[in-house]
This record gives structure tokens, C-alpha cells and sequence, in this order.
């Protein structure tokens, strides 16, 4: 397994992403989606731990118009300030263009079995989502996405798995809005939903406040098992 960083060719540039491969033989492809912090340590790691697991892992730089190379932590009021001014000014809809740009990445590598995913967290879970009804990735999975419920009106054009993990006492989520986004996509037979009960926002973040190891591996072997059955 190693990891480097390699240039995609999107619409409107060129942009970065941090590519993490097996260490032999061929594997599917999966974009691992940002949270507001950039192409972090923890980003990396996600990455890492997938490509362990046989997968051609790729974090795309998403904030590359505003800034390339962000790196921010969730340790200091500084970064959280950067990263929440980051998250305002995104245009996700380009975001979600660069998605599709890197899934045909991965599609493109020699090692790759053509079959690609897509992971997100936060940001990029409602990214996640996006790229289910908006892309041809194979398969998505989102946790804790914020500001799904905005977003419904997309849900029919979700035709690939997509599997979300909803925190419910997620400060960015409250309650009212986990329930529209339960009614909005209970008729979707390609929409599986799991619900964490007392589970605040970023419970699946290693090292981060509301971490709770319990739940994130009961929610990281929902994933794993998914995407074994999805992009195999």
C-alpha cells in the first residue's frame, strides 16, 4: 500500500487528490470525500485504511478553487473559523463535478477493476448523497450529512445503492430535519438509512470530540460490508 499525490483533470482545471493503492493486484476505486477541514491527516488515513482493504482510495482537493491544499484539524477555534468560511463559499455543485471527474480517475487506472464508490463525511455526506442521484458512482455512502433536507427533491434520481449513517443528536442535524430526510427517501428501494442513537456529530471521527469507537465500528462494518457487496 502507498499513497501520493496525483493531478485529475476536471472541467474547469486541473486539481489535486491524495491516492492511496493496494499493494497488489487489482481492486475497485473509491472517492473519499472531505469534511470542511480539506485533505487532512484524518482524510488520509480514511484513505489509507481503505486501500488496506484492497480499494484504490482518492481524497480530491474540493476546495481547490478557494484554496488548494487545505489542511485544517477540528483542535482549534482558528481552523474551525477557516474551515466553516470554506464550507460557506463552496459551490457544491462544482464539487460535485469534480467528484465525477476523479470516479473517472479511478475508473481510468490500470489497477482498477472499474467498479468506484464514494465516501463522505459531513460535507461530504450530503456530497455523498449528491453523488448517488448526480453521478455514475457504483455505490455512496454518507455519514452524518448536513443539509440533506434541502436536497430531496433530487432523491428519484438516485438509481445506485446508497447507504447514509444518521447521527441523532447531531448539532448540525437536528431532529426535524433527520425526520425529512427519513420520509423524503423511505420510498427509494436503492436508500438504506441507519439511524445512531445519543450519537453526536463526527462520532466516526478518529481522535475528534464526539468520537465514539462503539458505534464507529458498528458503522465503518455496515459500510465495509456494503461496498463488498456493491463494488465487487
Amino acid at each position: 500500500m502507498s499513497g501520493q499525490t496525483v493531478t485529475i483533470d476536471g472541467r474547469d482545471g486541473a486539481f489535486s487528490g491524495y491516492l492511496a493503492s493496494p499493494g497488489s493486484g487489482r481492486g475497485p476505486g473509491l472517492v473519499v470525500i472531505q469534511e470542511i477541514f480539506g485533505v487532512n491527516s484524518v482524510m488520509r488515513e480514511v484513505a489509507d485504511g481503505m486501500a488496506s482493504r484492497g480499494y484504490y482510495a482518492l481524497v480530491p482537493d474540493l476546495f481547490w478553487r478557494l484554496e488548494p491544499g487545505v489542511q485544517l484539524t477540528d483542535k482549534t477555534d482558528a481552523d474551525w473559523k477557516k474551515a466553516l468560511d470554506l464550507m460557506n463559499r463552496f459551490d457544491v455543485d462544482k464539487g460535485i463535478q469534480d467528484i465525477q471527474a476523479s470516479i473517472d480517475y479511478l475508473r481510468a487506472l490500470p489497477g482498477c477493476t472499474g467498479k468506484v464508490g464514494a465516501l463522505g463525511y459531513c460535507l461530504g455526506g450530503q456530497l455523498a448523497y449528491l453523488t448517488a442521484a448526480r453521478t455514475n458512482s457504483d455505490a455512496s455512502v454518507g455519514y452524518y450529512g448536513i443539509n440533506i433536507q434541502s436536497r430531496l427533491n433530487e432523491a428519484d434520481k438516485i438509481k445506485n445503492p446508497l447507504m447514509l449513517h444518521i447521527a441523532e443528536a447531531d448539532e448540525y442535524v437536528p431532529p426535524e430535519a433527520q425526520a425529512k430526510i427519513e420520509a423524503g427517501l423511505k420510498g427509494n428501494p436503492h436508500v438504506t438509512l441507519y439511524r445512531y442513537p445519543q450519537m453526536s456529530h463526527a462520532f466516526a471521527r478518529v481522535g475528534g470530540a464526539h468520537y465514539d469507537k462503539a458505534n464507529a465500528d458498528f458503522a465503518n462494518i455496515r459500510s465495509a460490508t456494503f461496498f463488498r457487496q456493491n463494488l465487487s
